[in-house]
């Protein structure tokens, strides 16, 4: 189907998701927001999805919520708001536990919002001139998108506070180094380097990427015996149900290379 703010199409089992609103910095809008839950539930439930990719077109990866139709929406800005927030926060937790991982191309600023996506990845990469900041309060805003969720997991509640309070302009490097980012590569090598891991993941066992990344979502809410027993289940469950760990195990006993077929 066409979208309206973003690009979507699918080849060899990766999705490719690209923001499309280039003349407006690929800001958030309640149409991106509709658009991203659509094609987040699209690769949830897609089994010929294995792996997706979320970047964006032009110079900036996302300068967050669009500031200027906020604006335009007078007294109707509050209701907007949660009607938006509500939509992208449930694309945002689809694709969080949705099989296919998730990665993350960040090629440019990722601003508001933008930087709140760009960190939901499974995994990370940043090109070398791309920027993170989280900008929020300096519109009177608080964070949304899932940034008060991820942040404090990946960097610790005490530096979260900082970048959510005073808005420091992060480099790709630095990011790296607080662990928002798996990887920064060249402004060029970036999509290349994102299709290579994204084939890499699609060829793997998508049931068991399930498992982990769910697993993992849940580890810092329970209790140490209560993780131990979603990880019986998952295990216990794919052994039980797919193809590819019996499969897998099999091979693995004869030496023999297993071809996983995700389910």
């Amino acid at each position: 189907m066409p979208y309206e703010t973003l690009k979507f199409d699918v080849a060899d089992q990766v999705a490719t998701i690209t923001l499309s609103r280039p003349d407006a910095a690929n800001s958030l809008n309640l149409k991106m927001a509709e658009e991203l839950h659509a094609v987040a539930t699209h690769c949830d439930s897609n089994a010929d999805i294995r792996a997706a990719i979320l970047t964006a077109e032009g110079k900036m990866f996302c300068a967050g919520g669009d500031v200027v139709g906020f604006n335009e929406k007078g007294d109707g800005m509050a209701e907007h708001m949660r009607g938006m927030t509500t939509t992208m926060h449930a694309a945002v937790a689809r694709f969080h536990r949705m099989d296919a991982p998730l990665i993350v191309a960040v090629n440019g600023v990722a601003a508001g919002a933008g930087m709140s996506i760009a960190i939901t990845g499974d995994i990370v990469f940043a090109a070398a001139s791309a920027k993170f900041t989280m900008a929020y309060s300096k519109i009177g805003f608080s964070p949304d998108g899932s940034s008060t969720y991820f942040l404090p997991r990946l960097v610790g509640i005490r530096k979260a506070k900082e970048l959510a309070l005073l808005n420091p302009i992060l480099s790709a490097e630095e990011a790296c180094a607080m662990g928002l980012v798996t990887e920064v590569v060249s402004d060029d090598a970036l999509m290349d380097t994102a299709r290579s891991c994204a084939t890499k993941l699609a060829q793997g066992p998508t049931k068991a990427h399930g498992e982990i990344k769910r697993l993992f979502a849940d580890s810092l809410s329970n209790t140490l015996e209560t993780q131990m027993e979603y990880e019986t289940r998952a295990i216990a469950g794919l052994a039980g149900t797919t193809e590819d760990a019996k499969g897998g195990v099999a091979a693995f006993v004869k030496k023999e290379k297993y071809t996983f077929m995700g389910r």
